[in-house]
């Protein structure tokens, strides 16, 4: 599945979209997650952030470089905001959590692999080769 493909296929599912990210965006969003020890975005999430900047879909996120209001709901955060909110959890030091739903929590590390985390004790569930699956799994999840 491409990038392209798997927005589609959230847009046809209802997902919610934000307006893209910019690639000064991205950078500086990236600069900040080096500092604090975390994974860089993947050019795979760079394609996704490029055209939204976070996705909802039921009680699914993708998080982006900034905060995304949802109506009267609170705003999902950043992804700066919810890795440093993670910071004190030694088991995903040098990943960067980029999305989640009730259940889970997804991260990608430095080489862009991305896991499915335990929502509680953060501990890796699943590994992924398709980083467009993991957040196939996070979003549809999301929606049941």
């Amino acid at each position: 599945m491409t990038t392209k493909e798997f927005l589609s296929l959230m847009q046809s599912r209802g997902a919610k979209f934000t307006a893209p990210a910019t690639l000064p965006d991205i950078t500086r969003t990236n600069t900040v997650l080096s500092v604090r020890n975390r994974a860089p975005i993947p050019e795979f999430f760079s394609d996704i952030l490029l055209t939204t900047n976070g996705l909802n879909l039921g009680n699914g996120y993708i998080f982006g470089t900034s905060d995304f209001p949802q109506g009267t709901r609170t705003p999902a955060p950043s992804l700066v905001t919810v890795n440093e909110d993670t910071a004190i959890f030694h088991q995903i030091s040098g990943k960067t959590i980029f999305a989640r739903n009730d259940l889970f929590w997804f991260a990608f590390d430095a080489s862009g692999t991305c896991y499915m985390l335990d929502c509680a004790t953060l501990k890796t569930l699943r590994r992924y080769d398709d980083p467009l699956k993991s957040l196939t799994d996070c979003l549809i999840a999301g929606k049941l």
